[in-house]
């Protein structure tokens, strides 16, 4: 097979990786010719290593802010709330950006698309270094959503350019997704040392010195040209806008709804019918076209359907590290510096997974690493639903490991085979299937992460209505627990009542902690239970394919011996 994906990059707080769509525009051939020649080590280790500059690069920008909420707001003089807007000021534009660039790219040409995509990205990294206010920083972080989009395609590209087409769908698609993977835990290891050393600004510095080495590496190292042609219609244009229109919108609202929470913002509803009527006109439009952008009556094909809701089910498992677990210890009082053992953990474990899973990956054995996959999901799951307020990073090293060698088995199986099946179809489709993908990974994740934040602030709510009707002065205990937290004020306070007042809210704010506590815990559970129904699912599906092909082999035994 000559013509390979390439993924579009991740997400989330940690949002998910872009479509795998680019390296079949850029590899498949106009006439057939023979196959190249491998490339030498030396080269195709240069090519490699520029591959994972540019994921880290873009990833590293990606990541800069989620990882860093509580140090952004000193400098910018904003609330948690306000700093959460630069995630979505970010996520706005590149939410869609690649179902452009794919057409802008295979129309004027690889080398300027990728030549012109870091230079804008290295300026606006630059116009980074000289901000001071929030509103500057929500228009900058606007525009580095837009200059990252080319980056997660170019590292995509980068890391298949240094494999032969036999080994691009496996090898190199593996390779590829861990170094999207390793973004995440590695922005959240580093930043720590980074701000210790020199405050936000340094988190800036170390982010324009990633764009400079990424503007040399592909300046020294060009990609393999191909031909163009002339692919953009009048009505892609007017069909990306509505769609770019709608994936910001929902975007937006699923950074920040959670915040201004879903049912009390009334601009949260307006901008999801903006959202909505967006992309119901483009759709009106794609499907009234002769040649439409996205092909939508085969996106709604079984298969398609079925590959969607898989992917789907993947983000939402994976929201177990990137939403739940962070914000667990978050509540327990720790910081980043204080997590970085975890992190780098997580980070060796995410390229273990892709290392191994580059190994073993062939046609067929994708349903035996799905089920590793989940198993090991689901395990490290259940293990952190056992947690306690005295629970600290060390002892959830083991079950984060496994979810993120989990998340580094799970995605390339399952993009190789959605990508075969695209191609099947004919080329025409390679474009609606990255936004299944696009869909399902960078809107999926921010879904993921709003959906569980959203169901832990009401498991919080509940376990605190329940703790609550316990406490009661008339109880002994409750009332010697009051006395013990008050006990470290008696010599400030004099009153008795004042000092049995604050002896209750320190109480309270334990019944909260509590709380909090057993509400991710739930979560915890929840991601557990869904690995294991993904799992058993799995199960009974890959039980029935060898009693249909058992049935059939049976019936074409006989005719074959008559």
């Amino acid at each position: 097979m000559n013509t390979v994906p390439a993924a579009e990059g991740r997400g989330t707080k940690d949002e998910p990786p872009k479509p795998a769509e680019d390296a079949a525009a850029e590899e498949k051939p106009a006439a057939p010719s023979p196959a190249p020649a491998p490339m030498k080590p030396a080269r195709a280790a240069a090519y490699m290593a520029a591959s994972t500059l540019l994921a880290m690069t873009q990833g590293f920008g990606l990541n800069l802010v989620a990882a860093n909420i509580p140090q952004l707001q000193g400098p910018f003089g904003a609330t948690s709330v306000e700093a959460t807007w630069l995630m979505a000021a970010y996520m706005a534009p590149n939410a869609s950006l690649s179902i452009a660039l794919i057409k802008i790219r295979n129309q004027y040409g690889l080398r300027p698309f990728a030549e012109l995509g870091i230079a804008v990205f290295l300026v606006v990294s630059v116009l980074h270094i000289f901000i001071t206010d929030l509103q500057s920083a929500l228009v900058l972080r606007f525009f580095a959503g837009i200059a990252a989009a080319p980056l997660s395609s170019l590292g995509f590209l980068y890391m298949l350019e240094a494999f032969t087409p036999a080994k691009k769908l496996t090898v190199g698609i593996s390779l590829a997704l861990t170094n999207i993977g390793l973004a995440a835990p590695l922005t959240r290891f580093i930043s720590p040392t980074l701000i210790d050393l020199g405050g936000i600004r340094a988190l800036l510095h170390f982010e324009l010195a990633l764009a400079m080495l990424a503007f040399a590496a592909i300046y020294l190292l060009p990609l393999t040209p191909v031909p163009r042609a002339k692919v953009i219609e009048k009505l892609d244009i007017v069909s990306y806008l509505f769609i770019a229109l709608g994936f910001g919108s929902g975007a937006v609202v699923l950074v920040i709804g959670r915040q201004y929470w879903w049912l009390e913002a009334e601009w949260i509803g307006q901008l999801l019918v903006v959202s909505i009527a967006a992309l119901t006109i483009a759709a009106v439009i794609e499907l009234n076209r002769e040649r439409p952008l996205i092909d939508l009556r085969w996106l709604f094909s079984r298969e398609m359907l079925h590959f969607a809701a898989v992917l789907i089910l993947f983000r939402l498992m994976l929201a177990e590290q990137t939403a739940v677990a962070g914000n667990f210890f978050q509540i327990t009082g720790l910081l980043n510096n204080q997590l970085t053992g975890l992190y780098g953990r997580v980070a060796l474990a995410t390229l273990v997974g892709g290392l191994l899973c580059a190994a073993i990956m062939k046609p067929g054995r994708e349903p035996v690493i799905h089920m590793a996959a989940l198993t090991l999901i689901g395990v490290g799951a259940f293990l952190d639903s056992r947690a306690t307020n005295l629970t600290r990073p060390s002892e959830m090293y083991l079950s984060q490991a496994m979810i993120a060698a989990g998340g580094s088995l799970f995605l390339p199986p399952a993009i190789a085979a959605g990508f075969t099946m695209a191609l099947k179809k004919g080329p025409q489709y390679i474009l609606s299937f990255i936004v299944v993908f696009l869909v399902t990974q960078s809107l999926g994740g921010l879904a993921g992460s709003a959906l569980f934040g959203s169901f832990i602030t009401l498991r919080e709510k509940f376990h605190s209505n329940i703790l609550a009707e316990a406490m009661t002065l008339a109880d002994p205990l409750v009332a010697s627990r009051v006395s013990q937290l008050s006990a470290g004020y008696g010599r400030i306070l004099t009153d008795a009542a004042l000092l049995k007042a604050e002896g209750v809210a320190l109480l309270g704010q334990q019944v909260t902690r509590e709380a909090n506590v057993l509400a991710h815990n739930d979560a915890f559970l929840v991601i557990a239970l869904l690995a294991v129904g993904a799992a058993a699912a799995l199960a009974i599906h890959m039980l029935y394919i060898h009693i249909r092909e058992a049935s059939a082999r049976r019936r074409v035994a006989p005719a074959i011996e008559g």
